[in-house]
């Protein structure tokens, strides 16, 4: 018997093959040398049918095959692709990957910072660009058949992600946009979205791995698997925390055994066993987490700690312990790539940055990988580590934003990171995200998530946050001054509200509207049940109701009013106190005769002095004497224990020998203050009952008079419609707050724009659906600060400027400190660039009372926040010709900060020459002022 198919079916199954190579897909697989994954060949063949395509799936499953297969259609059909991702890292990264493939001559960049072969068929470009050319009508859109926007799930950035969303709107009709996110719980909703505002789009989902995820935590010398799988559970059966982990955490929280009870038998044997015990417990040092990784064969392998200094610190550790990943051979290629990427170096800047220690690393295949390095650096670290050259990076977590640098495993020294505000629990999205890297496909057959042991670990918490693969795309769309202008040049007012209106934002937030209507109508048909309960045959209840609640209403103003009446009474008798004041406390625990050690007025106020300021009675702003009680206790009262005003019966002297801490001082003076009150004949003082404030009050006579005529007054039934009447105004004043959630939430994007647009129209940018000459010039100022920027130069504030002093000035719409660098205020040049600073200030002032004016938030994402002067000096002397050693050693900012903070400057420079008029002296001291900064490791650090 043979297993030989026969020549007819040999001649269909050639058919079958000729058929599907002759299709765009059948010849795209054909480039590969692997497998494609089914959601790969689904989203490719959806794309090849017409359609957009949406494709939510882990990091590292290859998604960039979709994108790959949409520069392969363009190629097919003779149109454009534009490639987009986020970063201009991962911009360079992709354009080495498909010029590789597809030529150089065929295949262009575009960043900002390089401009190569841009007419290219295929262009790889940062959002921004392309951004940028929708709004200018840019011709090398001309042809544009297919865009892919890589990493779309930025879109949810506070910051940048609103360009997502307004290139997704403003591309025309005729584009294909491919989309590739990470694994979002929601992709079905941004799906629908697109659907909406693209056309046809398909949603193609996959959760599953190409290699698989192990999770472990390292605690001492052992390495505990994370999850055990519940015997008879099978394949992707119910995981279940590991019980060992579990009992690690709980022998944490045992007691240490105390040295009284070693009279207890069996004492020396539970202490020797839980001395044991702890001492399993312990987090391993970086070293040893290196090499006790590299024994267990799960190198490469990135650690992520949150913290530039941090990441430093642990290669200095591993070098100091002797640690050697390479051999010679390996120690020789990497000398040979570090010594020809950083050629043009020269040889003084290479000291200034560190160049041998981290050569140094390097040869021995660590290296850290953070923002604060030199681009050039990073790079080197990323290529040596793909080329299995680097086996440890210390990262923080700006790698796991689409650099490609697989791992074997994944390492978290915390799970706790500083947010910008606060030290806050990393999110699961976060968690996937870092743990993602972790298994190279093709390379590994499984990757490894390694937790290290913390202090008060709590498993199950752990459990869940790698279990949970809730991660919601939320859009961060708001609009901009720029982005008003270039809307109405091109569509008018009216059309560009409609855009807006489009926007994922507005979406989710009519999506969320749906739900709170629904809920509204819900209520409404309970409030005519409500209503009908509540029908007297005597008369109109509702207005008797009213009537009540208005009643109820005033008396609990009224109690109000007393109540505060009465603490800001206590609080002026306690501000008269002295020591030696013998005081009856009238409440709380310590109620009774007390002793006034120290009044415990508030710093600033001496004692008996009436404070000025608002919230003057404020309860937590109140006296909080310090007493000697009757029980010889001294205690620091509260104004709680102080509900009616008290005052002084007797004085007695307080010895200065007087100590608080002695239990014989207070023995004594309390004594002496009980001797001192019963000679006295001090007793508590009687309780006089006020006369209640509604007793006289006139409003509160009117409506009891009311009530008391009104027909219903007299119902038998009256407390049943009663509490009908009550549920009923209950539930219509639910019902309101929901209606007004809705109208807040309804085209709340359109009214921003309108705001934006009165306050554009106020400054002469905009006249109706007109932009003036001042508002084409805005439309040219991209950025944080635009209208600032556009102000400035309105008002010509730069005009007598020099390139130094320029690019001084100009840092200033660019640079954010860090928040542990604003402790000192910022060194600023002297001059015409000081006197520059200032009016920039000064401008941005007025501009901020505008914005508060016509309601536009600045929280919320929209408005002019202040310019930092933190870089001012550095651009300044940069820009002078200053050497990097000189620089860096005043800017006290690490090299990489430096060239990202000087090519943002270059960014905003470079738009400042273009916008001027032409009589602007601006335009040529812009363009020297790029000249003077594009030099040295700025111009040579290839990756922004």
């Amino acid at each position: 018997m043979t297993d030989e198919i026969s020549p007819a079916e040999r001649y269909a199954a050639a058919r079958r093959r000729a058929a599907e190579q002759a299709t765009a897909f059948g010849s795209f697989r054909e480039m590969y040398d692997f497998g494609l994954d089914p959601f790969q060949i689904e989203a490719c063949q959806e794309m090849e049918a017409g359609k957009g395509v949406l494709v939510a799936a882990p990091t590292g499953s290859g998604k960039t095959i979709v994108g790959e297969f949409a520069v392969h259609l363009a190629l097919r059909e003779g149109r454009k692709c534009f490639y987009t991702t986020p970063i201009k890292a991962l911009s360079n990264q992709k354009y080495a990957d498909l010029a590789r493939r597809y030529g150089p001559e065929r295949v262009g960049l575009l960043t900002g910072d390089n401009s190569v072969n841009s007419e290219a068929p295929v262009v790889v470009m940062t959002t921004e660009v392309l951004r940028n050319m929708l709004y200018a009508g840019s011709q090398t859109l001309d042809g544009l058949g297919y865009v892919v926007m890589d990493e779309v799930h930025y879109l949810s950035d506070r910051f940048r992600g609103a360009v997502w969303e307004e290139v997704i709107i403003h591309l025309p009709e005729s584009v294909t946009l491919v989309s590739l996110s990470a694994t979002v719980s929601n992709a079905e909703e941004f799906g629908d979205w697109l659907d909406t505002v693209r056309g046809d789009t398909a949603v193609i989902v996959s959760e599953h791995r190409p290699v698989p995820l192990w999770q472990h935590v390292l605690a001492g010398r052992r390495m505990y698997d994370l999850f055990e799988e519940k015997d008879g559970a099978g394949p992707g059966g119910r995981l279940e925390v590991n019980p060992d982990l579990v009992r690690l955490a709980r022998m944490e929280n045992t007691r240490t055994f105390n040295p009284r009870d070693r009279r207890r038998r069996g004492y020396e044997a539970d202490r020797e066993r839980d001395r044991r015990q702890r001492s399993r417990i312990w987090t391993p040092g970086r070293p040893e987490v290196i090499e006790r990784l590299d024994a267990e064969g799960l190198l490469p392998a990135i650690t992520f700690i949150f913290s530039r200094a941090a990441c430093e610190a642990a290669v200095q550790q591993c070098l100091y312990a002797g640690l050697r990943l390479n051999d010679e051979e390996a120690r020789a290629k990497v000398r040979a790539i570090v010594e020809e990427r950083t050629a043009a170096i020269p040889d003084e800047d290479l000291n200034v940055l560190g160049y041998f220690e981290w050569l140094e690393g390097l040869e021995r295949g660590i290296a850290a990988h953070h923002a604060g390095m030199l681009p050039t650096f990073k790079e080197v670290v990323e290529e040596l580590f793909v080329r299995g050259l680097v086996k440890a990076v210390f990262a923080t977590e700006t790698l796991a934003l689409g650099i490609n640098m697989p791992a074997r495993s994944v390492v978290l020294e915390k799970l706790v990171k500083w947010n910008g505000e606060t030290h806050a629990d990393i999110t699961p999205g976060e968690y996937t995200q870092l743990t993602g890297r972790a298994g190279r496909r093709g390379i590994d057959v499984e990757g490894h998530a390694v937790v290290l042991w913390q202090r008060g670990m709590d498993p199950g918490a752990l459990a869940g946050l790698a279990g949970t693969r809730t991660y919601p795309l939320r859009s961060s769309f708001r609009p901009s001054y720029n982005m008003a202008v270039n809307l109405v040049g091109q569509f008018g007012r009216h059309r560009s509200r409609e855009l807006l209106e489009t926007s994922f934002a507005q979406f989710q937030a009519d999506r969320s509207v749906v739900g709170i209507s629904r809920q509204v109508q819900r209520n409404e048909e309970g409030l005519a049940g409500y209503r009908e309960g509540m029908t007297c045959h005597l008369g109109d209840f509702d207005e008797y109701a009213r009537l009540r609640r208005e009643l109820k209403d005033r008396e609990a103003e009224l109690s109000r009013q007393g109540a505060a009446h009465r603490r800001a009474a206590a609080a002026e008798a306690l501000e008269k106190l002295r020591p030696g004041d013998i005081i009856h406390v009238p409440a709380g625990r310590f109620a009774g005769l007390a002793l006034v050690l120290d009044p415990g007025v508030p710093a600033g106020r001496s004692p008996g002095r009436s404070r000025q300021r608002p919230g003057y009675h404020d309860f937590d702003d109140s006296p909080r004497p310090l007493v000697l009680t009757a029980e010889r206790q001294v205690k620091r009262l509260a104004s709680t224990d102080f509900p009616v005003p008290v005052e002084a019966l007797d004085r007695m002297r307080i010895p200065k020998s007087f100590n608080a801490r002695s239990p014989q001082s207070r023995r004594d003076l309390a004594s002496a203050m009980r001797s001192k009150a019963g000679s006295a004949g001090i007793h508590a003082p009687r309780r006089r009952k006020d006369r209640s404030a509604a007793a006289d009050d006139t409003e509160i006579a009117r409506l009891r008079t009311e009530i008391r005529a009104h027909p219903c007054h007299g119902c038998d039934e009256r407390e049943d419609h009663a509490r009908w009447a009550e549920r009923y105004h209950r539930l219509q004043r639910d019902t309101r707050q929901l209606e007004h959630r809705i109208e807040g939430r309804t085209n709340t994007i359109a009214r921003t724009f309108d705001r934006i647009c009165a306050l554009l129209t106020e400054l002469g940018y905009l006249e109706g659906d007109t932009v003036t000459g001042d508002g084409r010039r805005l439309s040219r100022l991209y950025g944080e600060l635009d209208l600032l920027a556009s102000e400035c130069l309105r008002d010509r504030v730069w005009e007598d400027l020099g390139p130094a002093e320029l690019a001084a000035c100009a840092s200033a719409l660019v640079y954010e400190a860090r928040a542990a660098d604003d402790a000192l205020p910022p060194k600023v040049p002297g001059g015409a660039a000081r006197e520059a600073l200032a009016e920039m200030v000064r401008i941005w002032s007025r501009l901020d009372d505008l914005e508060e004016r016509h309601k536009i938030n600045q929280t919320e994402g929209v408005g002019q926040r202040e310019p930092d002067l933190g870089f001012a000096w550095i651009a300044h002397q940069w820009a002078s010709g200053k050497g990097l050693d000189a620089v860096l050693r005043e800017a006290d900012m690490p090299a990489g900060d430096f060239v990202r903070w000087t090519k943002q400057l270059i960014d905003v420079l470079g738009q400042i020459a273009e916008a001027p008029p032409q009589d602007s002296t601006v335009r040529r001291t812009a363009r020297k002022a790029v000249d003077g900064l594009l030099r040295g490791v700025v111009a040579y650090s290839s990756l922004g």
